[in-house]
């Protein structure tokens, strides 16, 4: 299941070439990332668990100015152990795909600080019907 959330690039995003920041975005895609987890998960699993990036691929087709906004995507793919793929794409207001990211978060239980498998209850809220990714 998919979780949009809206940016807007202010004073403080935009580096010397006029644009977005690379380490913004990678900020704006932790975000979207926490912003899907408390909105989607059970409040017993936030107040639990904790999730950490552990990869980050990010691919840069755009260029966003300051004022201008963009409308983050994101979507989960299967667990694989303690991690999941988390996909994050960005589009402008022309339309475009500016920023498109995979990251790997692992799952680590507040309490003890350990890395968790992910079981398919907390996986659950997350995944389509199907248990794949959006498109």
């Amino acid at each position: 299941m998919s979780f949009d959330l809206r940016f807007v690039a202010g004073q403080g995003d935009i580096d010397e070439l006029g644009h977005v920041n690379n380490a913004v975005w990678v900020r704006w895609i932790q975000d979207i990332a926490t912003a899907h987890w408390q909105a989607t998960a059970p409040a017993e699993h936030v107040a639990a668990y904790v999730w950490v990036v552990t990869r980050h691929e990010i691919d840069y087709r755009g260029n966003v100015a300051l004022g201008q906004g963009v409308t983050a995507e994101t979507w989960v793919g299967t667990p694989k152990g303690a991690r999941f793929d988390r996909h994050v794409r960005f589009t402008g207001d022309d339309g475009r795909v500016k920023v498109e990211a995979v990251t790997t978060w692992a799952l680590v239980d507040r309490a003890t600080g350990k890395v968790l498998r992910v079981r398919p209850e907390i996986a659950a809220p997350f995944l389509t019907p199907a248990g794949s990714p959006n498109p």
